[in-house]
């Protein structure tokens, strides 16, 4: 699988870059085909046309014969002059230096009409103009564009003829429309120049592209297939195999959440070992002890009464055991239904205290309740009673002859905390963070009136069921503990809305 993956990786990889190269390729022949083209070439061929014709040669062949006015001899220069802009395909005007007006437009559409060129001093190339100036006294050059209708000209003027007289206010220009670039001008101008270098970049890319797809799917699947051996493990029961963080950042996210992926899994099984392995030494002892006396009893060993007793108080521990498992599967499943009314938990800690405070006395534990009323919360008020009697029965049960329990309420982050505090025995920093699992007991001595392990677990599903949670810190053994409970208050949520 992970092969084929890497197999279909590189050939993405690959035909990326080789759309990448195709359409870069096409963006450039498009660029250069729909570009306007330099200007260069068109100058100079207007310029050697210009510098070609002959103007006494041309104003000789109009004064030929017989003419009776200057319009007359203007009418044959005229056609002189389309003779010339027919031969040489050009187009040919001649234009009042000091009014811009065209006096003569071989294209016929801008006679009488104002030029509005823009020009600019052009030095005629010496290649160009050896051989041909020196016919003219002196030659002043333009160059410069202009628009007809909507296309755009480009021209070549000649200003300042001094020969023949006549001309001497006028330029004559020759124009030719503003060429466009076309595609197969590119290829032909430019193929035969770069397509050799164009194919060369392409290859080289091509190279770098192949290197770099087998790089870049290496780099993400040799992570994959690292989590996926990894996984194989764990699936083998071997829970203890994790995979270096590396990689791209969603690998190493993969490979992250996998490694706490086979934390969970590890200490879920440590927790059903334990879990096996305390429900069957709970079971095993009060029915050991049930067997043991009702033999004595059989067999009229002892005395009776101590020994029913006995059967009593281990068959009742079976029963709350067993309530208390089937309550805490139902509420981890979500199934014990609970109703919820509103509650303040203020006046619950202080009647939970005072029900308590005979069993503190008793075993002379100073019982201290501060619990003034509370904002309400919505909660089922039998559930948080078996929760305030656990956390208080617990302090007073791991808290010596002489010692204090201290419990109080007060109003915290949108809601109402519990908290109880005892100078009991305490809890050792590595058996805090298991203080809430099933059968985990920080009294490890093994008797009839120890607990059964589950009234934590039963109180953190039924806080967390309440959307609150609950929280055990301890300095360290002999230092007592300290059990805080929070519940969100609707009441106290609204009030915060209203801010």
């Amino acid at each position: 699988m992970l092969s084929r993956l890497r197999g279909r990786l590189f050939l993405s990889y690959l035909l990326l870059m080789s759309v990448m190269l195709i359409v870069i390729a096409v963006a450039l022949f498009i660029i250069l085909n729909v570009r306007a083209a330099p200007p260069e070439a068109t100058y100079l061929r207007l310029a050697t046309t210009a510098l070609s014709v002959d103007l006494r040669q041309i104003l000789a062949e109009a004064a030929t014969g017989y003419i009776a006015s200057p319009a007359e001899g203007w009418q044959r220069l005229t056609e002189e002059l389309d003779l010339v802009a027919q031969d040489r395909e050009v187009r040919i005007l001649i234009v009042n230096e000091d009014t811009q007006n065209v006096l003569y437009d071989s294209a016929g559409t801008l006679t009488s009409a104002a030029l509005n060129a823009q020009a600019e001093n052009y030095d005629i190339p010496a290649a160009i103009g050896r051989g041909m100036v020196t016919r003219l006294a002196s030659i002043n050059a333009v160059r410069g564009t202009f628009t007809d209708s909507t296309d755009s000209w480009l021209f070549v003027g000649l200003q300042s003829i001094r020969q023949p007289t006549d001309l001497s206010d006028n330029a004559l220009l020759f124009a030719d429309p503003r060429p466009q670039q076309t595609l197969q001008a590119a290829l032909s101008e430019f193929g035969t120049e770069l397509a050799p270098l164009f194919l060369q970049a392409g290859v080289v890319g091509l190279v770098v592209a192949v290197i770099s797809a087998g790089w870049i799917t290496r780099s993400i699947a040799r992570p994959l297939q690292r989590v996926a051996a990894a996984s194989a493990e764990v699936a083998q029961g071997h829970y203890t195999e994790r995979v270096p963080i590396e990689g791209p950042q969603e690998i190493r996210a993969l490979a992250e959440a996998f490694n706490q992926m086979s934390e969970q899994i590890q200490a879920e099984q440590r927790s059903q070992q334990d879990f096996l392995a305390n429900v069957s030494h709970d079971l095993k002892t009060p029915l050991t002890s049930i067997q043991g006396f009702s033999q004595a009893i059989m067999d009229g060993v002892g005395d009776p009464i101590p020994a029913a007793r006995i059967i009593h108080e281990e068959a009742s521990r079976l029963n709350r055991m067993v309530i208390e498992l089937t309550d805490l599967a139902r509420l981890q499943a979500g199934r014990l239904s609970m109703q919820t009314v509103p509650i303040n938990m203020g006046e619950l800690t202080t009647g939970v205290g005072h029900r308590l405070s005979v069993v503190a006395r008793e075993k002379g534990v100073q019982l201290d309740v501060n619990a003034p009323p509370m904002p309400v919360i919505a909660g089922d008020g039998d559930r948080l009673v078996q929760v305030v009697t656990n956390l208080i029965s617990n302090a007073i049960k791991y808290t010596p002859s002489g010692g204090r329990v201290t419990v109080r309420t007060q109003v915290r982050s949108n809601g109402v905390e519990l908290i109880v505090t005892d100078s009991g025995v305490g809890i050792r920093a590595d058996e805090l963070p298991r203080i809430f699992e099933r059968f985990y007991q920080v009294d490890k001595a093994r008797g009839p009136q120890r607990g059964t392990g589950l009234g934590l677990a039963i109180v953190q599903e039924i806080v967390q069921a309440h959307g609150g949670k609950i929280t055990a810190a301890s300095p360290g053994e002999g230092k007592g503990s300290t059990f805080t409970v929070w519940l969100p208050s609707p009441q106290m949520s609204t009030v915060m809305r209203r801010r």
